[in-house]
């Protein structure tokens, strides 16, 4: 048993990071302080000013422990890695952080790529992002490569290697071949440094020279190249149209404001370079009742820059509270000093205050399209409960699917829908132990099973324990299981559920010969779904989600398969290689796709293995 007593009366009066858990051992909250004992007892006073956030969170710890630091800048490093790592349930989190896309420039080749990068690594090449608006990334990317040409193969080559016949991508204009010596590499980079000044919107200059040359080609009857030309210009154009130009100063300057309900906070960004807005991101914050503004804003620093491949000299933000320390941990970060400051009249101010008029406008429609989107899953669920002539509307919804190719490397699993909405935090895979071949029954019997009874386990473990926090990974039960088949699974699952002494609704998936979902089997009957629209809907989407989930962790279990005997064939890699090239590269596809310094960065390659690494494949291609 933890001791509080002991342990807060023994904090240290030291810098360091604190980490909260619960009853489970999972950390629901990571934090920093300049003083570990001053901060960490406030937790645990009686106080009338801590919002209700912090007092729920307090009733869910069950120990910390702490990590002492030899300065305050070394603990607010520390937290922010620690909370990415962790990624806290009451921290302040970027939605899905890891998966916004950058633009990557390998500027450390001799001829560099430009392509999306769901990650960011300090290795010298140019990053832009993080962008939220995953399909516009990838129009800009399109339009760029449309305006310069540049390849897309991953060769390795300095410009010395004997040249080789140019690819399809230069007979169709998409590269210029320097790969064939068509394109010399003073020329590419120039390329290069165009696109570089266009995503940091320096796009002026770039027209201005375009249109010169569109003239001058016009002028000597050049009617084809001019057409060209005119075409690049509007690319650009495109890419650029929804810049705003404002009266400021040439420096990199991000503004940072934010608005909040009662619930939930929109924080809005917006990105000055020279002058000119060139694009702004948008993040919902949820949950933030009663946290004060300033905390907000710090907590919004810290993840977004400590994650971002841009920093600016200048920060713009309407308050902020541990100005100092987050200026030294950012111009530490970006190499060059950064300023962070709170503008109280001009220009600066006005276009702050603009900016917060977008995130309140950001929240509203945010607010408005969950208020639209729960009146339909509401609407979907009383149709369902009267479809099925249930007693009481299935808020939890539990679905089971089994995958397999010709009965090999079954698989199964479970998704969750609460209140019509999918809860992947609860989704759950299954790698099927006691079943050989291909047998779905007896498959879908095992995975139940191990389901209800570890839920069993776990309930009877938190009465025992006199728990308050319910937070296991099964102790929730559905109030309502959907299987992916007919009559067979449904009674398959009865059995299970009789065994066990469950009493939970059963009902069936059924899809008609064009593999649509045509109707529900409910007590050995199958029920169609008339005009109930939104139920269809709703059954169809868990049917789609079910199925997905399990065939995605059937092909990640395939490919794990494929990838080791793959990686046996390439020279230069042993055991240790494939399982840490695994670790880092989860798929043979990121493996083709990964430049020498990508994979130079996994641990125990080294420069020979990796030219052997994208020899094999390049050869392989061939």
């Amino acid at each position: 048993m933890f001791d509080f007593e002991y342990q807060l009366k023994n904090l240290p009066d030291k810098p360091g990071v604190y980490i909260m858990r619960n009853s489970l051992g999972e950390v629901i909250y990571v934090g920093k302080a300049k003083v570990l004992k001053n901060r960490v007892r406030q937790y645990f006073q009686n106080s009338k000013n801590k919002s209700e956030k912090v007092k729920v969170m307090v009733s869910h710890i069950a120990e910390f422990e702490y990590i002492v630091t030899d300065s305050e800048m070394e603990a607010l490093i520390l937290e922010c890695n620690l909370i990415k790592k962790y990624k806290p349930k009451y921290n302040i989190l970027l939605k899905d952080d890891k998966h916004y896309p950058f633009i990557k420039i390998t500027t450390n080749e001799e001829f560099p790529r430009v392509f999306v990068s769901r990650t960011f690594v300090k290795d010298g090449n140019k990053y832009f992002g993080p962008y939220t608006d995953v399909a516009a990334v990838y129009e800009t990317l399109e339009l760029i490569k449309t305006v310069f040409p540049v390849r897309t193969c991953r060769k390795s080559f300095s410009g010395k290697e004997p040249f080789i016949r140019p690819c399809l991508n230069y007979h169709i204009k998409k590269c210029n071949a320097p790969c064939a010596g068509l394109q010399s590499k003073e020329d590419y980079r120039n390329t290069i440094n165009e696109i570089i000044n266009l995503l940091n919107g320096k796009n002026v200059n770039i027209i201005n020279t375009l249109k010169i040359d569109m003239e001058y080609a016009s002028m000597n009857l050049q009617f084809e190249r001019a057409a060209s030309l005119r075409d690049r210009i509007r690319a650009i154009e495109k890419i650029s149209e929804k810049q705003k130009v404002f009266l400021g100063s040439g420096d990199d300057e991000d503004f940072i404001n934010i608005y909040g309900d009662d619930k939930d906070t929109c924080v809005q960004v917006f990105f000055n370079r020279e002058g000119k807005i060139i694009g702004r991101e948008d993040f919902i914050l949820e949950n933030t009742i009663n946290d004060r503004q300033e905390y907000i804003i710090e907590e919004f620093l810290k993840s977004f820059y400590g994650g971002t491949a841009k920093i600016p000299k200048n920060i713009y933000v309407p308050c902020i509270e541990e100005e100092e320390l987050i200026e030294q941990w950012l111009t530490q970060k970006r190499g060059a000093k950064v300023n962070i400051k709170v503008p109280k009249k001009g220009e600066k101010k006005e276009l702050l205050n603009m900016v917060e008029k977008n995130a309140k406008n950001t929240l509203e429609k945010f607010r408005m399209k969950l208020l639209q989107d729960k009146e339909l899953h509401k609407v979907s669920m009383i149709e369902l409960t009267d479809l099925l002539e249930l007693e009481e509307i299935p808020h939890r919804i539990e679905a089971f699917d089994i995958s397999n190719i010709q009965g090999f490397d079954s698989v199964g699993s479970m998704v969750v829908f609460e209140e019509g909405k999918p809860k992947n935090s609860d989704y759950r895979r299954f790698k099927i132990k006691t079943v050989i071949g291909p047998n779905d029954y007896d498959s879908m019997k095992e995975i139940l099973t191990r389901r209800f009874e570890h839920g069993l386990k776990e309930v009877k473990e938190i009465q025992e324990r006199n728990l308050n926090l319910i937070s296991g990974k099964f102790c929730v039960f559905p109030d309502l299981i959907l299987m992916d088949g007919g009559k067979g699974q449904v009674n398959i699952a009865l059995e299970v559920l009789e065994e066990l002494g469950i009493n939970i609704p059963v009902a069936g998936m059924v899809k008609d010969d064009k593999h649509k979902t045509r109707g529900i089997i409910y007590n050995n009957r199958e029920v169609g779904f008339g005009k109930k629209r939104n139920a269809m809907k709703l059954i169809t989407r868990i049917q789609d989600e079910v199925h997905r989930f399990a065939i995605t962790y059937h092909r990640t279990l395939r490919d794990k398969k494929t990838f080791k005997s793959i990686l046996e064939e390439i020279p230069n890699v042993g055991l240790k290689r494939r399982k840490e090239l695994l670790t880092k590269f989860s798929s043979i596809e990121n493996i083709k796709k990964a430049s020498l310094e990508e994979l130079l960065e996994t641990p125990s390659i080294d420069r020979k293995t990796a030219e052997s690494i994208i020899n094999f494949f390049i050869g392989d291609e061939k």
